[in-house]
């Protein structure tokens, strides 16, 4: 059994040794080569490209922080009929793969959208002589609204959830002593909240910092940040040195930031007061407070929810208006001139292949390594961290290391196979980890003293808790599969016949025609409904809220 407690330890460390150490590691060698580290400072085109990543990802934060307070004041404070269920949907978005939120909003804010289409109807009602036209694709305004659509939840859920545990009466006793409803927030309020805002804040920044597919469908040619000029290098331009070299600039920023993060929570760990959530709630009853509520409420439903139903929407009607299944019935068919190898229908196939299969294999590691890091041991302190570095890692910078480390299988599925087992790896291990340690040690002793093997005892005592928490991974592991884009993006060629769904849209979101841009839509509502139905089944299987997602 020592030899196989061994194995259940260096299976996980080789995993992550030979598919992402090593590609990185090869990413360092390759950007080392020739002129490509100068020239990203020395170019102008390169300057502005990292400039505009720092300065779009602080946009982009202050944004949804201004938009997410509201809300996160909403749900702390106020008990109201449907607070539950909105709380889960407002998750909803940050769970949805990137080109479902992508072409999304350009069913929303696209030429033929609601919106657009709502403009037109009233200016010919107001007899303009040129109707109204919002024309936000290819803009940076839509790349600020996707991420504060994908991140507000972020803010309702930290700085949500941390105001909802404060003890108001330290505010009662300020507004006792004179303090006006604003001073009490800026004085006692705020101070309190920093924390939490901070953290949020660093979250936010490094979402929206590494930003790969909303940028590149949403912003097109003209907007580009690291992570999509590192796809651009590589597979437009072939300059693989030059996407060495930002991809380890990519590197060197996402570890400073989760420096800065990990720093952060340690310093601002403090001993505060807390109460019950359900103590500090109220039901608003002044006109004002009812006025905030149901203004909040109506602006998330539509902003957080909006974006997905016109999604849904303008994939059953067609350029006339006419509800039509006809996109979804051409997802079968391989049509003269496609853009892809396979029909669309196809894509779907693979993608759910892929992710059972990823549900396996990232299950089986996630299961050795969280059983292993569960157990008192020395090793324990900083194996941790290392199982948790992909966590952290840019996609689009490990699919770019596979393709220059692996490039002998880059016809073959097992690498796209590999790339989404890295990614839901750490995913299924913070779902287990959390409650294989919660399990009494005394329990496995006392079966163990009733003459039960070690494999006896995981069956009868550890399986039966860690049930449900299986079945969180096992799903985490599925639906990060089913929308994985960025690695994905450079391992699957365009003639390859093992095509997932997230390349496929993005393929047809980028051709011109109605039935190109309704076939996308149709493959997006699909992958967002898979999406959801595995948010459900999180939320429904998550054992008593025990998890780190």
């Amino acid at each position: 059994m020592r030899r196989l407690g061994r194995t259940a330890v260096l299976l996980p460390l080789l995993f992550l040794l030979l598919f992402f150490f090593t590609p990185l590691v090869n990413i360092f060698g390759l950007s080392l080569t020739g002129t490509a580290v100068t020239q990203l400072f020395t170019r102008a085109a390169f300057r502005n490209v990292i400039w505009f990543t720092i300065w779009q990802a602080a946009l982009s934060t202050a944004l949804t922080l201004l938009i997410g307070l509201p809300a996160a004041y909403l749900f702390a404070r106020y008990d109201f009929r449907g607070r539950a269920l909105l709380r889960s949907l407002t998750t909803i978005p940050f769970v949805m793969p990137t080109v479902v939120v992508a072409a999304a909003f350009r069913a929303l804010l696209g030429a033929n959208g609601p919106i657009n289409q709502a403009l037109h109807v009233l200016s010919s009602i107001s007899n303009l002589q040129s109707p109204i036209t919002l024309r936000l694709e290819q803009t940076l305004t839509i790349i600020l609204l996707a991420h504060v659509f994908y991140n507000v939840t972020v803010v309702i859920r930290l700085v949500g959830g941390f105001w909802a545990n404060l003890d108001q009466r330290q505010v009662e006793a300020a507004r006792v002593l004179g303090a006006s409803p604003r001073r009490a927030f800026w004085e006692v309020t705020l101070p309190l909240l920093r924390p939490s805002l901070i953290s949020a804040a660093l979250l936010i920044y490094l979402f929206t910092f590494t930003s790969f597919g909303v940028i590149l469908i949403l912003g097109g040619p003209g907007f580009s940040t690291i992570e999509t000029e590192i796809y651009r290098q590589y597979v437009t331009f072939l300059k693989p040195d030059t996407a060495a070299a930002l991809s380890l600039l990519q590197i060197l920023f996402t570890l400073a930031l989760m420096s800065v993060y990990a720093r952060w929570q340690r310093k601002t760990a403090v001993a505060l007061d807390f109460r019950p959530q359900q103590a500090n709630l109220r039901r608003p009853t002044t006109p004002a407070q009812k006025l905030f509520a149901n203004a909040v409420v109506a602006g998330l439903f539509i902003f957080l929810i909006g974006p997905l139903l016109a999604l849904v929407w303008r994939s059953l009607v067609d350029r006339d208006g006419q509800v039509t299944l006809a996109y979804y019935r051409a997802l079968p068919e391989l049509r003269r001139g496609s853009i892809l190898f396979v029909p669309p229908l196809t894509a779907v196939r693979n993608s759910t292949g892929y992710a059972l299969l990823t549900v396996l294999t990232a299950g089986f590691l996630g299961v050795l390594t969280a059983a292993m890091l569960a157990r008192p041991s020395r090793w324990r302190n900083w194996l941790d961290p290392i199982f948790m570095l992909p966590l952290g890692a840019s996609a689009v910078t490990l699919g770019f290391g596979y393709v220059v480390t692996f490039d002998w299988l880059r016809t073959s599925p097992l690498l796209v196979l590999i790339a989404h087992t890295l990614v839901a790896f750490p995913f299924v291990v913070r779902s287990l980890l959390p409650v294989m340690q919660g399990i009494k040690p005394n329990l496995r002793e006392a079966a163990a003293v009733l003459g039960a093997s070690p494999l006896r005892v995981w069956r009868e005592v550890d399986l039966p808790i860690v049930g449900r928490a299986l079945l969180v991974a096992a799903v985490f592991a599925f639906t990060v599969s089913m929308g994985e884009f960025g690695a994905t993006s450079f391992i699957v060629r365009p003639n390859s016949g093992y095509l997932t769904l997230p390349i496929a849209i993005e393929r047809y979101l980028g051709q011109p025609g109605a039935l190109n841009f309704g076939q996308a839509l149709a493959m997006s509502s699909i992958l967002m409904v898979v999406s959801a139905i595995g948010f459900v089944a999180i939320e429904r299987f998550r054992y008593a809220d025990v998890g780190e997602f």
